[in-house]
């Protein structure tokens, strides 16, 4: 081989296999809840694993997309076909039907004039020095105290970009200031919300969340794919990933499965603060639940998957307190629920990066 096509066969690899994804920090995921799961639930079978590796290889295009799916099937019980794992959701399916657009939620600022809804429990943002109403008009620093507290005696603040529970700040009228917004950066207030009754029986210290994962597919319909309630546990004032407690909910009816998860994904029947059951509950308000977050899609096609998370207040109105359009995590709905997204052909997206890698990769053999 002439060293122009070594040099040449040497480039196009780089270029097509270069780690713009961190599979690895996936795969050691995969492998630490796969370890934990097995402790309890046994060994997953040889043949369920090679069918596993199998579909990776052949359908999704590379072995590391298999640790997510040993997963999945550990959770389930059997391999099914269909199942998108985390690390081909976060590298391939993310940048195809995502891009850029869906970085713009976590602009928590933008919500009211994104999606224009009263459902979110939006009061002012602060952004690049300077705070502003939901209709965009300037508040004055001095002002924003009173502005805040005038009706509430407590106020959330999210921070851009928050996520897994984190960068989320709660303030009083006495602990507020405006120089800690500031050293905070740029966020969004919100109204502390009261939960409903349903939600505070099992953890009364922070507010359950219902996450609705919804799609916008290809002939502009938005469907439900999968839902689950995020509750809180011990005293923490809000759902923190680490600590969380998730039960899959029926897509249809808002009836919670019989099992809830750990943040292990340890099986649990009742809530471990609590003791309360989730065996015969319902989400209330579900319909409407439902009902909000499609409409709220469709104002907001150009991402194309959203998590949504949703909760009832004491009064079962709905409150949307965030919406997630980047790389939402599906792996937890997978797992429990799926397969979510095996007729939106998404297990094809990335088949022309590996045509281009198989091409390369037959070159530099026959040259």
């Amino acid at each position: 081989m002439s060293l122009e096509i070594k040099s040449s066969v040497r480039a196009a690899l780089r270029y097509f296999l270069k780690p713009t994804y961190n599979h690895a920090a996936d795969i050691r995921d995969a492998r630490r809840i796969l370890k934990i799961i097995e402790s309890y639930k046994g060994k997953v079978g040889s043949h369920e694993l090679s069918l596993c590796d199998d579909y990776a290889v052949e359908v999704l295009g590379h072995k590391h997309f298999a640790p997510w799916l040993y997963v999945y099937t550990a959770v389930s019980g059997k391999f099914k076909e269909g199942w998108i794992p985390e690390n081909y959701y976060g590298s391939v399916v993310v940048p195809k039907l995502q891009g850029r657009y869906g970085r713009v939620a976590d602009l928590r600022g933008l919500n009211a004039v994104m999606l224009q809804s009263t459902a979110f429990p939006d009061l002012l943002a602060y952004a690049n020095g300077v705070f502003f109403d939901t209709a965009y008009r300037f508040i004055a620093p001095d002002a924003v105290r009173d502005r805040l507290f005038r009706s509430h005696e407590q106020v959330v603040f999210k921070l851009d970009h928050s996520l897994q529970g984190k960068g989320i700040h709660f303030f009083s009228r006495d602990s507020f200031s405006v120089e800690k917004i500031r050293h905070l950066g740029n966020g969004l207030f919100q109204s502390a919300v009261q939960p409903h009754r349903l939600f505070a029986e099992f953890a009364n210290h922070s507010v359950a969340t219902i996450r609705i994962t919804t799609v916008y597919k290809d002939n502009g319909e938005v469907s439900v794919r999968a839902c689950h309630l995020r509750l809180g546990s011990g005293d923490e004032t809000h759902v923190q990933s680490r600590t969380e407690i998730r039960v899959p909910i029926h897509l249809e009816s808002g009836v919670f499965q019989d099992v809830g998860y750990t943040a292990e994904y340890r099986e649990i029947m009742t809530h471990p603060t609590s003791q309360v059951a989730f065996a015969g509950h319902v989400i209330p308000a579900f319909k409407a639940c439902v009902r909000t977050v499609t409409e709220l899609h469709r104002k907001a096609p150009y991402t194309r998957c959203i998590g949504w998370d949703v909760t009832v207040d004491r009064d079962e109105n709905i409150q949307v307190l965030e919406w997630n359009a980047e790389h939402n995590g599906i792996k937890f709905s997978e797992a429990t629920q799926g397969p979510c997204f095996a007729d939106l052909g998404w297990a094809r997206l990335g088949d022309h990066v590996n045509r281009c890698v198989n091409g390369v990769q037959a070159a530099a053999l026959s040259a």
